[in-house]
């Protein structure tokens, strides 16, 4: 929803502050991807501490770093099809490492309930691109739903930074695992219609 509302309006004001810290010629927008990806790694680490601060921060930055690397790609005209299936398996890493540092704290709890829950989140969370995917094989996009990934990214860091004032973590996963299966249900139902009128 946000990611088709603001589309790629960042990128010239994304570009013109790449060009302020790296030189072009040696930019590869890979790096963002791969930096996203340990970003989100260091995230995960946190929430096994629960360190909800710091992991609320770090996964905005990942966040950015998400953002950059396909800034990057179009403003250096490096867009590439392997670049963008690279960029879609990370972002998949990410989301799933996420979540696993989540369970794993949870488990440590002994928080079944908490922990059923961000299961559930995970699989809807799996099942979004990939409705997306299966989707677009036969229809020309498949991009509905309200729980795309920016969605995501933005309640997983606002849940995590406001966990220790609010205990805001369980509403959020309350929210993720309703929407993120009424997102895949919505594909579903829109991936059905559209191939009717094939």
């Amino acid at each position: 929803m946000i990611s088709s509302k603001v589309g790629h309006r960042l990128d010239v004001p994304l570009s013109k502050v790449i060009r302020l810290f790296f030189k072009a010629e040696k930019l590869n927008p890979t790096y963002f991807t791969l930096l996203g990806l340990l970003v989100n790694l260091l995230a995960a680490a946190a929430f096994l501490y629960g360190r909800w601060l710091g992991a609320g921060f770090l996964i905005l930055g990942a966040g950015l770093c998400d953002m950059l690397d396909g800034a990057v790609a179009r403003s250096y005209g490096r867009v590439t099809k392997f670049g963008g299936f690279l960029d879609s398996v990370i972002d998949r890493y990410s989301d799933v490492v996420l979540l696993m540092g989540l369970i794993i704290y949870y488990a440590h709890r002994h928080n079944m309930h908490l922990l059923i829950l961000t299961a559930v989140v995970a699989i809807g969370t799996i099942l979004i691109p990939y409705t997306r995917a299966r989707a677009e094989v036969f229809i020309p996009h498949c991009d509905v739903g309200i729980m795309e990934r920016a969605e995501r990214i933005i309640l997983l860091a606002l849940g995590s930074i406001f966990q220790s004032t609010f205990q805001l973590m369980p509403v959020v996963l309350w929210i993720l695992a309703i929407f993120t299966h009424l997102t895949v249900f919505h594909r579903i139902y829109y991936t059905w219609k559209e191939a009717q009128k094939l």
